[in-house]
């Protein structure tokens, strides 16, 4: 790892952002401009005219934005802030590259910020990660702990006129709340205070690469809070020191739920909230739907409860959790069909949203536009076989081909592969290359009854695509 200045050192100096309206790199950018550091980015979909909205929000917050043409790079002095896997043809990389900048990735500026805060909680697994943290913010800022938040995604109850796109708060410096990102194993980076395993399942890295990458992890946190539901995350406690547990299912687990007391709707939920340190029950309301959003809301109980929020507070605060944008988002309904938007990407993720969707009577329509062509290749099987398993014959799932912002990443193997797959284990699944295609075959299919998800990560424009379908129906 690069040698760094000291923090004071660091955040006295002027930042960009290459990618500043990236889910990783705006809240970074927000967190540093709420500091008081001088900011300035540039972005592709700016230059493209993607997402005009979010980018006049960032300039009506004083970010000074640049065309990713390499003319805001103008100082040596300057800290670069860019993705470890961009290339160095972009033109920011070569001019930061002959001034001598510093670059920093996503993960060393945030990790930098985290251990160097009175108290980091990092938020880790494979899924739920975006929720959980929202969540824990959440019930920290509600009972006045004044926590700094930062998020890979909009959390609803923080979002103003002001900031529209709210995936950081900017708290005091004594809490340091984050999810901690596994993918690239830059997870290795950060010394929590308490430290959060959600879940272990393939996702971009083997089995036994996440195995050793979260088992250090938990040696690495003063406290550790496991899901005891999650196999692979149990058989990692032996790595920890300090543990809390929390479960849906398992009766030993310290935060948990009273066996039956569990009522689920499409679009809220209800349970009993056990805290088996002292047989305390505490009734827990939830905003939104399904049984993986409830072991998130347990998750986010035995957190907050390692870093001192009585179970009692974290509970009252959840029934004002307003959700995250792209988490089971519905965007409203129109001739009896329902349209939803979802960040579901892995196969766990869209497991538990197609999973929510069959909880209750009506055929889906399940459009997938997945995040990469590297992705696809890595864990294309086990989509195809969550698809094929979670929805039924008379459901219909929709993928287009595999978002490309340019570079050079091998395309040979696209969507057209994972269709076949479904198809071959029974589902009935199409592939249209344009997402253009898929939204006008969507509207063509759709009757009253239906519900519609739009699933995929790492492209905003799927909320545009969400709305204009609404709009069409």
């Amino acid at each position: 790892m690069t040698d760094f200045p000291s923090p004071d050192e660091l955040f006295a100096r002027p930042f960009f952002f290459c990618g500043i309206g990236g889910s990783g790199m705006l809240p970074l950018a927000q967190i540093l401009k709420g500091r008081g550091c001088d900011i300035a980015g540039s972005d592709r979909s700016f230059d493209q005219g993607r997402t005009p909205e979010k980018f006049a929000a960032l300039e009506r917050q004083g970010f000074a934005l640049h065309p990713q043409d390499g003319s805001g790079i103008t100082s040596g002095n300057q800290v670069l802030v860019a993705s470890a896997a961009i290339e160095d043809t972009v033109p920011e990389i070569a001019k930061a590259k002959q001034l001598g900048c510093l670059r920093l990735t996503r993960a060393e500026l945030n990790s930098i910020l985290f251990n160097t805060s009175g108290a980091g909680i990092g938020v880790a697994g494979t899924s739920g990660k975006s929720t959980v943290t929202a969540m824990l913010g959440w019930i920290l800022h509600a009972t006045a702990r004044e926590p700094t938040i930062m998020n890979g995604a909009v959390m609803k109850n923080f979002v103003s006129e002001e900031r529209p796109f709210a995936s950081a708060v900017v708290g005091g410096q004594s809490l340091y709340v984050s999810e901690v990102d596994e993918s690239d194993g830059s997870i290795a980076l950060y010394r929590p205070a308490v430290g959060v395993l959600l879940n272990v399942s393939l996702d971009h890295k083997s089995m036994e690469e996440l195995r050793a990458l979260f088992g250090d992890f938990l040696e690495r946190s003063r406290i550790s809070v496991i899901n005891a539901d999650d196999e692979e995350a149990v058989a990692l406690l032996p790595r920890a020191n300090e543990v809390i547990t929390f479960a849906l299912n398992q009766e030993r687990a310290q935060i948990g739920i009273v066996p039956g007391s569990h009522a689920d709707g499409p679009t809220q939920q209800a349970a009993l909230v056990i805290d088996r340190h002292d047989g305390s029950t505490h009734p827990l309301r939830l905003a939104m739907p399904g049984r993986h959003n409830l072991a998130n809301a347990l998750a986010a109980i035995a957190s907050a409860a390692a870093a001192g929020v009585p179970v009692a507070a974290s509970v009252e605060a959840l029934a004002g959790f307003a959700g995250l944008a792209r988490r089971f988002d519905i965007v409203g309904s129109a001739n009896g069909v329902t349209v939803i938007d979802d960040f579901g990407h892995n196969p766990e993720k869209c497991a538990a949203t197609l999973k929510t969707l069959k909880a209750h009577p009506g055929r889906v329509i399940a459009f997938f536009q997945p995040h990469g062509y590297g992705p696809l290749r890595q864990m294309g099987h086990e989509l195809a076989e969550t698809f094929a398993r979670e929805l039924g014959k008379d459901d219909v799932t929709i993928f287009s081909d595999p978002v490309y912002f340019g570079g050079t990443v091998d395309r040979s193997e696209g969507s057209e592969r994972i269709v076949a797959m479904i198809t071959d284990a029974g589902g009935n699944a199409e592939h249209i290359a344009s997402r253009e295609d898929c939204g006008s075959r969507i509207v063509e299919i759709a009757q009253p009854g239906n519900r519609i998800v739009i699933m995929g990560a790492r492209d905003d424009t799927l909320s545009e695509f969400a709305k204009d379908l609404l709009g069409k129906l």
